[in-house]
């Protein structure tokens, strides 16, 4: 009888393992930051950024994903739209930095319309997501001597949202346009910290950064039987 009962267990498990798309893929694009330096424009990619990612379509409205994403950021007060910004600083050419973020995240993403590219009319859709990111990134530990620093890593948390398009390419492949956010708790991703008075010369708003780019996806996993859902 156990023999049975775990055979049926497996069985059920398969077929709903089975009966599940997947998708995987990779993301190229550019990411940004606003913050104390620099530009505040929050869709202004500046440096070049990528990512991979795994979903599991709940249903053909919801997908759960896990995402890893590599980001380096930079700001340049020369960039920036005020002369405030443009003509601080000891040489009157205000500040400039370089960072790179690494981040996991997980979340929810809802699709506008039902998808699915094993259809003939459910291949393309909007969709909106949010996640929470844990991310590392260097920051300023300490002033050693005048003007120079020492750097550590440190491990934070962060708020993605984005919005974005996919749609079927051809066969299992598909494309995706994607524009996504990350609120971030800390003020120092660009090294500006009030604990150090020497860049100590920004605000207390927390920093952003963005991703803003295509991907290319694979679809596999039998589309039959998805899961009731919302």
């Amino acid at each position: 009888m156990k023999t049975k009962i775990s055979l049926l267990i497996f069985i059920s498990i398969s077929s709903i393992l089975l009966g599940q798309e997947y998708e995987a893929g990779v993301f190229i694009g550019g990411s940004n930051y606003v913050g104390d330096i620099g530009r505040t424009n929050y869709i202004y990619p500046n440096t070049m950024a990528g990512a991979i990612f795994f979903k599991y379509n709940w249903n053909p409205r919801i997908a759960v994903r896990a995402t890893y994403s590599y980001l380096p950021i930079k700001g340049d007060d020369l960039d920036a739209d005020t002369d405030y910004r443009r003509t601080r600083g000891p040489n009157n050419i205000g500040y400039k930095f370089s960072n790179t973020i690494n981040e996991l995240a997980l979340g929810i993403e809802y699709n506008f319309y039902e998808y699915d590219i094993s259809s003939d009319d459910k291949y393309w859709t909007p969709y909106i997501l949010i996640e929470l990111a844990a991310f590392n990134y260097n920051y300023v530990t300490r002033e050693t001597l005048a003007n120079q620093y020492e750097l550590g890593t440190k491990t934070s948390f962060a708020i993605p949202f984005g919005i974005g398009l996919k749609s079927k390419l051809t066969g299992p492949i598909a494309f995706a346009v994607e524009t996504k956010f990350r609120y971030t708790f800390d003020d120092d991703l660009d090294y500006t910290t009030n604990t150090i008075p020497s860049l100590d010369f920004g605000g207390n708003n927390s920093d952003w950064y963005m991703f803003t780019g295509v991907s290319l996806i694979y679809t596999f996993g039998r589309p039959p039987c998805y899961t009731k859902g919302f």
